[in-house]
């Protein structure tokens, strides 16, 4: 049974999560075994799953390298699971490595084990570990993870260094246009109103907009923000569109042939 979960952790911090348990006494003692203490947990319906967060990039490299380690040196793979979960300080994560302890307990393999927690392991990280499992090479498949874990968030890193300027820069420029087109332009209006002289076109444009974002800068802010609250709401229910919008990504002038490379590499280092 799947329980919905509020706790403690050792320093203090509180955490939600969900865990499957036989009965509220089994979920107390699988918290205790994560350092956690329980506040309040409930069930949840069959199918039914909390919407967690991603677990961050750095914690699966460590879990790779380590549990690498652990498979080379013979230890039996429940042992090392157990003593992971002993050692990462990550709670969202600890009580995942502790959810894959309880389901290899239960009869299942690590990769049917993974497949519970799609917020922490991709489909493409759980078939390659089913690929370790069915050949007997599963510490070279995490040691392959690993360094292809490390890769991503190397390219990750470089790519926000890249993007952190030119996206300060451009959110600058936005700034200072908004604010004179909301405080600056009004006032350049009236004066140039009462002058009394033909407006060019350019001056016309400039005056409508100016007046499009005064009268009604705060209902297009917030109807492009719930536009895009709602793509990602549908993108997240009919995922048969996500193709076509990955289709418009590769065919962008510029990021379509970056985003190629990318995934072309991505998928020879798999293969």
């Amino acid at each position: 049974m799947i329980f919905a979960y509020k706790a403690i952790g050792p320093s203090g911090q509180r955490l939600r999560g969900q865990i499957e348990a036989l009965n509220a006494v089994d979920l107390e003692i699988r918290l205790k075994l994560m350092g956690l203490e329980l506040i309040r947990a409930q069930p949840g319906r069959p199918g039914w799953r909390i919407r967690q967060s991603k677990i961050p990039r750095r914690e699966l490299i460590n879990f790779c390298f380590h549990l690498e380690q652990l498979c080379s040196a013979g230890v039996p793979l429940l042992e090392g699971l157990v003593d992971l979960r002993d050692s990462i300080s990550h709670l969202p994560f600890r009580a995942i490595v502790s959810s894959l302890s309880a389901h290899i307990e239960g009869g299942e393999t690590l990769s049917q084990a993974m497949t519970h927690h799609p917020e922490a392991f991709n489909p493409i990280f759980i078939n390659l570990i089913r690929a370790g499992e069915s050949s007997g090479q599963l510490p070279d498949i995490l040691g392959n993870l690993t360094e292809s874990l490390k890769w991503e968030d190397e390219l990750a890193a470089q790519t926000k260094k890249l993007l952190l300027y030119p996206a300060f820069v451009g959110s600058v420029v936005l700034v200072v246009t908004i604010f004179l087109m909301v405080f600056m332009v009004p006032q350049l209006k009236l004066f140039v109103k009462n002058m009394g002289q033909a407006l060019p076109l350019q001056t016309r444009i400039l005056f409508t907009v100016s007046d499009i974002l005064l009268n009604y800068g705060i209902w297009l802010l917030a109807a492009g923000m719930s536009g895009l609250i709602a793509a990602a709401l549908i993108l997240r229910h009919q995922p048969h569109l996500q193709q076509p919008l990955d289709t418009l990504k590769l065919r962008l002038p510029v990021l379509g042939p970056i985003l190629k490379k990318i995934i072309l590499a991505r998928f020879a280092g798999v293969l």
